[in-house]
C-alpha cells in the first residue's frame, strides 16, 4: 500500500509538471526530465494496484488506469472500500 501511495503521488506530481509545462513555456528539457518519470510511476500504479490484494474490490484497477490521478483515485477507492461485515455477536440485556 506504501508502494501504491508513493506511486500514485509521483504521478500526480509529475502530471502537473508537464501540465503546467505545456500551458506555460513548453521547456523541452522539462519535458525530457520530467515525461519518463510520469509513465514509470503510471505503470508503476497500474502494476501495485492489480496486485495489491484489495484489487479485488470493484473499480480499483480501472481508476488506476487513468492517466494523471488514477493512482489517487485507486487510493481512494480502496480506503472507501465497503469493510466485511462482522458475524452478529448475540448481546443480552440485562434488567
Amino acid at each position: 500500500m506504501r508502494t501504491l501511495r508513493i506511486a500514485a503521488g509521483a504521478e500526480a506530481a509529475s502530471f502537473a509538471v508537464l501540465l503546467g509545462n505545456l500551458l506555460t513555456t513548453h521547456t523541452q528539457a522539462i519535458t525530457t526530465l520530467v515525461g519518463p518519470l510520469h509513465g514509470t510511476a503510471y505503470l508503476v500504479v497500474i502494476a501495485v494496484a492489480s496486485t495489491a490484494p484489495s484489487a479485488a474490490s470493484p473499480g480499483v484497477l480501472w481508476r488506476a488506469a487513468i492517466p494523471g490521478v488514477g493512482g489517487l483515485l485507486a487510493l481512494r477507492r480502496i480506503r472507501n472500500r465497503p469493510r466485511r461485515s462482522r458475524p452478529p455477536t448475540r448481546h443480552t440485556q440485562e434488567g
